[in-house]
């Protein structure tokens, strides 16, 4: 039986959960495409596919081909997107009783469940469907799994299981690096796994860092989230525990000699400071140090995997010239 906990902390918001939020109908075409649009939420996806293009660029010394690039991350989207969209239908009972989410399309009623179902398995249909046709086979059937395993298995099952639901549903949204690396080589490869790894490390001291600070949220939802069943104090130690293996693991690519001295520096400039936020949280919080932490770790993944960018083509461009006398 999951124990919920009391415990309250600084970094949780103190006021009280708004009521239900006014049934709002589209009234023109491009509010019904902007509640569309939100139903796949964009702003997640565009960090996924950042992702996605590394994995691409990084299984090759070349440049990735355009038609790899545009078709890869039109199929990666729509997939990633429809995903997002059956999350949203599954959980839209919940969103209404959370703050960050009461607003979302569904919640206010501008489009139906049924509606949103159809769009979304349509969504994953069509980006499976063009990454057969245009890309392989192998990045298709990838990122069906990956689609099943966030829409289905997390959002259905583990979200409300355990929770530890993040850390083993983080898998789901940590394997865009190894559809981008399957795009382009069409092949499976042990270095896709290392940014693959990064992500997995990071997604939980990421979304623990939100759940400190919507703990009352979960706690009113029956969301079993570690803040709500093992307590605040609790998941701020984790997140410390999790800051510091994602700092060791973020310099794999560096020790397998998958990338240089450039992304060894980098990985460890964000990981130290990534240390930093996590030591405040736990030892000297405020009431917004857990949503800065969770800001900064998207800053942080988003810097990282640039920083991979960088280091794979300048780094590679400079030994070429230094070792042909340019």
């Amino acid at each position: 039986m999951i124990k919920y906990t009391t415990t309250e902390s600084t970094d949780i918001q103190k006021t009280s959960l708004n009521p239900q939020p006014t049934l709002k109908t589209p009234k023109s075409f491009q509010e019904t495409i902007s509640s569309y649009w939100q139903l796949t939420k964009p702003k997640v996806v565009a960090l996924l596919l950042i992702t996605a293009i590394v994995g691409m660029c990084l299984a090759t010394d070349d440049s990735v081909p355009f038609s790899t690039l545009f078709f890869g991350l039109i199929g990666m989207g729509f997939a990633m997107g429809g995903s997002a969209a059956v999350n949203q239908v599954v959980d839209h009972h919940i969103d209404a009783k959370m703050r960050r989410t009461q607003n979302r399309p569904l919640v206010l009623g501008q489009i139906t469940p049924n509606q949103a179902l159809i769009f979304a398995l349509s969504l994953i249909f069509c980006g499976v469907l063009i990454l057969e046709v245009w890309v392989n086979r192998l990045t298709a059937v990838l990122t069906l799994l990956g689609a099943v395993g966030y829409a289905v298995i997390y959002t259905l099952f583990l979200k409300r299981a355990t929770p530890q639901n993040i850390v083993v549903g983080g898998l789901a949204g940590a394997i865009p690096p190894l559809l981008g690396w399957t795009a382009t080589s069409g092949e499976f490869h042990g270095n896709a796994l290392l940014p693959v790894l990064i992500i997995f490390t990071w997604t939980p001291p990421h979304f623990w860092a939100l759940a400190i600070h919507r703990a009352d949220e979960y706690r009113e939802a029956k969301i079993p989230m570690l803040p709500v069943t093992h307590g605040i104090e609790f998941t701020k130690t984790l997140i410390i525990f999790y800051t510091v293996l994602l700092l060791l693991v973020s310099w794999l690519p560096y020790i397998t000699r998958m990338s240089g001295w450039l992304y060894a520096v980098t990985a460890t400039v964000l990981g130290c400071v990534f240390l930093g936020y996590a030591l405040k949280l736990k030892f000297n919080p405020t009431t917004q140090t857990a949503m800065r932490t969770f800001g900064y770790s998207i800053v942080y993944l988003f810097a990282l995997f640039i920083g991979l960018l960088f280091d794979h083509y300048l780094i590679d461009s400079t030994s070429f010239l230094i070792t042909n006398g340019v």
